[in-house]
């Protein structure tokens, strides 16, 4: 699982965690990803690997990783970048951070699975974290909504070129994690749901038989809601 220092993949790989689920971690930020690992506390196997999933060896390191704990049966592409804050008109956003957002994005979820490839056990499950900003122009949000219509739609296209995986893509919806506070600096966002909130409907997916397709979770979550009514 890429992206699990912090929101939404630092609340799923603790439920996995939890669930009993050998886990491969990264993040960026070192410190942070320790802190992760910690909180995770004991029980499977947990190990952190910090770096760029954007880059080559970092994903590298991933895979030597996974190859450490056997057969890989689920692939989380949570990390993700907006790129600079305040986020910019795609006009003033220019070609350097345009690629550093695509490379984060897109190619690296894509890179990562293919570079897993060898290594994924039958049935794999790749699940991919996108934004409705994927589905849904809005101003400002062109660079990160952008990166991840191009990674809907690749998603897509490696369902149809992999029929043994199950390739899902996920709009979590709005949520209050620090990616969002940094999407609308000095903004109150208290009245977003939390991450966690929105885990069960990625453990819904994930232990589900749903086919391959793009999900939104606020429909998962509705539909558990009404099958406890």
């Amino acid at each position: 699982m890429t992206g699990a220092s912090q929101g939404l993949g630092l609340e799923l790989a603790r439920r996995l965690h939890e669930e009993g689920w050998a886990l491969v971690i990264d993040a960026r930020r070192g410190e942070r990803l320790e802190a992760a690992t910690k909180a995770l506390g004991g029980g499977s196997e947990v190990l952190a690997v910090p770096g760029d999933v954007a880059n080559p060896h970092h994903r590298e390191e991933l895979v030597a990783a996974a190859r450490r704990l056997g057969r890989v049966s689920l692939v989380v592409n949570n990390a993700s970048t907006l790129g600079p804050t305040p986020l910019r008109e795609l006009l003033e956003l220019g070609a350097g951070h345009l690629l550093e957002i695509y490379n984060v994005n897109t190619v690296a979820p894509l890179a990562l699975v293919a570079a897993l490839r060898g290594d994924l056990a039958e049935g794999a499950t790749v699940l991919n974290i996108t934004s409705d900003a994927g589905a849904e122009p809005y101003a400002g949000w062109g660079g990160y909504g952008s990166s991840k219509a191009a990674l809907e739609h690749a998603s897509a296209v490696l369902a149809l070129e992999e029929p043994a995986l199950r390739v899902l893509v996920v709009d979590p919806g709005d949520m209050r994690t620090e990616m969002h506070a940094a999407a609308f600096p000095g903004e109150d966002i208290s009245d977003r749901p939390e991450a966690a909130s929105v885990v069960p409907a990625l453990l819904a997916l994930i232990e589900g038989g749903q086919p391959s397709g793009r999900y939104l979770a606020s429909t998962l979550l509705e539909e558990q809601r009404e099958a406890t009514r």
